[in-house]
């Protein structure tokens, strides 16, 4: 049995974080000792490592979710595993899409010769002038934030 700073050492997941999956349902209550110390078991741990790995991969807690309602149901169907990979990988390609038009933007904003003052710099100009962009690189969350 593990104490949830050697579980945390063992994943790399830290402490407050092993808390908050409990929290929310991803990780299952712990084995109290008398002392009301947490004790993790070695299926404890390979459940943590399976959410460190798939959140290292980017998918999102809901996703994980379902991966391990997956992992809880062996006779549940693979194709179902493959449908929340097929929109992590749409996703993913979704943030390269716009982090190579965000990189041919900033390509476009230090291609002009830098002049001697602040009013006629060109990055100055592209940032107070989004007409000047070449894509559409607004992020949809950013209008939703005050």
């Amino acid at each position: 049995m593990l104490t949830i700073g050697k579980l945390s050492r063992a994943t790399g997941v830290k402490v407050p974080t092993i808390r908050y999956y409990e929290q929310i349902g991803l990780m299952p209550p712990p084995v109290r000792s008398t002392g009301n110390q947490r004790h993790y078991d070695r299926a404890a741990q390979d459940r943590l490592g399976f959410i460190r790995h798939a959140r290292d991969l980017g998918f999102p807690l809901e996703a994980i979710r379902e991966l391990l309602g997956l992992c809880d149901d062996p006779e549940g169907a693979c194709a179902t595993a493959d449908d929340i990979a097929r929109r992590q990988l749409a996703a993913v390609e979704a943030r390269i899409a716009r982090l190579t038009a965000l990189k041919s933007e900033f390509q476009r904003m230090l291609a002009h010769r830098p002049s001697g003052s602040a009013a006629d710099c060109r990055v100055i100009q592209v940032l107070g002038d989004h007409s000047l962009c070449a894509h559409d690189h607004h992020r949809a969350e950013d209008s939703a934030q005050p």
